[in-house]
């Protein structure tokens, strides 16, 4: 279960933040995630809760931002979402595309609650 270690890996970001704001408390941490970046959802948000549950994080929120896979037409330009694989642009038909959006999995922001 990588999820686990994601979720240290959050934290231990969340922490070195921390130090330089003493006294200061974790509330929030709003994370970026891809659809493609192979990390579970709901396990990920399980293992945050288990970790922080305890600890002098207890009641932080984790965010999660989903980031569906998303392509950009070369024809036209317009962004759309990429279903079953299909790759071609549903408005002009158009098979030349780039990829834009989908392997996020990044620390976005961090709410922190100040003595």
């Amino acid at each position: 279960m990588h999820e686990l270690s994601i979720a240290q890996a959050i934290l231990e970001t969340a922490e070195a933040t921390l130090r330089q704001h003493p006294g200061a408390r974790l509330a929030k941490v709003g994370l970026r995630l891809g659809e493609l970046a192979g990390v579970d959802r709901e396990s990920l948000a399980f293992c945050f809760e288990v970790l922080v549950r305890d600890s002098a994080h207890a009641g932080a929120q984790l965010q999660i931002d989903w980031q569906p896979l998303t392509h950009e037409c070369l024809a036209c330009h317009r962004e759309f979402p990429v279903r079953d694989w299909d790759r071609r642009c549903p408005g002009c038909g158009a098979g030349e595309t780039r990829f834009r959006s989908g392997r996020e999995l990044e620390v976005a922001y961090l709410e922190l609650e100040e003595p």
